[in-house]
């Protein structure tokens, strides 16, 4: 692919991310290429749809169009061109979101009977087992600095990181999300945690490790080093929303809290609980994520139910308490999430790139260390999955 290609590709993802904000996750590239974007009027939707389509009959069958493809799909949402959701969700992401049956989410809930401790109606035990474990608001921040230490001596120890990367902490109020990774660059990320939420020792812990190490922060500096730096795939300096770069991201990122406290060295976090004045046993704590993780594929059929089944609001809320087990203030929060420009097709990335990325690594590793630092199609490891099954 030539240089053309790319800077035509970084303007575009550039230009789309002028009509909403958020789109564009990071740039660091060519910083003319966005003074020049922003400093002229956004482009007319229509001619970003004719520039995409342009852009995907000179391009060559890889990662580049799997890419373009997304935004062309945006690109027509912009427009006002008319999908039903789950076409939406595959035109951006390369992957199609379908209902799980409530079946899996029963016998879920089930094994979660067996492992939560208390007596009393399922949803009740969970919600005060999750109070029990409540990291105090006043101890979130440095309790989220030491988790992301610990994490970061873990990640650099089983997958190395590049010399000089390092994040910032900050707490956040009032915004759509309960974390976010903002890659800056120069191997460097801002990290934002929401406290409107209560977190309990588990959420504090997962969603730390989701954004840093060995999660986005993780990805994003070890790609600019493997990537940009050593091979120059320019491509790799913008991180856009509606692409199937997000289900690679996010399945990297679901999976590094089970790489990283299911390992060896994961008594180091039940120490900075301990620290914390939490009282939580960590391998009961692991027990309870392992029971619940598919629940989470709840949200996924709340979002079709929302947009796509034309179920009302008050329903899709007392969907994701029943079998999401979400707090009524959680499920709330979600809805909103699904709402947003940015994100309302975003909640399949999650789940369907943890699967995804579960079956490419298949227990090695080794693996985990390449979804760092290599530069994979969400289209193979879909049909590796296939392969696999």
């Amino acid at each position: 692919m030539t240089d053309s290609l790319t800077e035509r590709y970084l303007r575009l993802g550039l230009q789309i991310g002028r009509h909403v904000d958020g789109i564009v996750d990071s740039y660091y590239g060519p910083p003319a290429l966005e003074v020049e974007v922003d400093t002229r009027p956004p482009v007319d939707p229509r001619v970003l749809v004719a520039d995409a389509e342009a852009l995907l009959d000179e391009l060559e069958d890889g990662w580049v169009r799997d890419q373009v493809l997304g935004l062309r799909t945006y690109a027509g949402v912009l427009v006002g061109e008319s999908y039903s959701y789950a076409d939406e969700v595959e035109g951006c992401y390369g992957v199609r979101p379908s209902h799980t049956d409530e079946a899996v989410f029963a016998a879920a809930q089930a094994d979660l009977e067996r492992v939560l401790p208390g007596a009393g109606p399922l949803v009740e035990r969970y919600r005060r087992w999750e109070e029990s474990i409540r990291v105090p608001t006043e101890a979130v921040e440095r309790t989220v600095a030491a988790v992301i230490e610990e994490a970061r001596v873990a990640t650099r120890v089983m997958f190395g990181l590049p010399e000089g990367e390092a994040v910032e902490l900050e707490i956040v109020h009032e915004v759509p999300w309960l974390g976010f990774c903002e890659y800056r660059g120069e191997l460097r990320s801002q990290i934002s945690i929401n406290v409107d939420l209560p977190l309990s020792a588990l959420e504090l812990l997962v969603l730390t490790i989701h954004e840093t190490y060995a999660g986005h922060h993780a990805e994003s500096c070890s790609k600019e080093q493997t990537l940009v730096r050593e091979r120059g795939l320019l491509e790799e300096t913008i991180a856009l929303v509606p692409t199937p770069q997000s289900v690679v991201s996010e399945g990297i990122a679901s999976l590094a809290p089970d790489v990283l406290l299911e390992g060896e060295g994961h008594s180091v976090f039940a120490a900075v609980l301990d620290d914390a004045g939490v009282d939580a046993d960590l391998d009961q704590l692991l027990a309870v994520k392992r029971a619940t993780e598919p629940c989470r594929w709840a949200e996924v059929n709340a979002a079709l139910m929302l947009h796509d089944g034309g179920e009302s609001e008050a329903d899709v809320l007392a969907y994701l308490e029943r079998w999401g087990l979400n707090t009524p203030e959680v499920s709330a929060h979600i809805v909103r999430f699904f709402k947003e420009p940015t994100s309302r097709t975003y909640i399949t990335t999650y789940h369907a790139g943890r699967e995804l990325c579960r079956s490419y690594i298949a227990g090695d590793p080794d693996r985990f260390g390449r979804l760092l630092n290599e530069q994979l199609r969400v289209r193979d490891l879909v049909s590796e999955q296939a392969v696999a099954e």
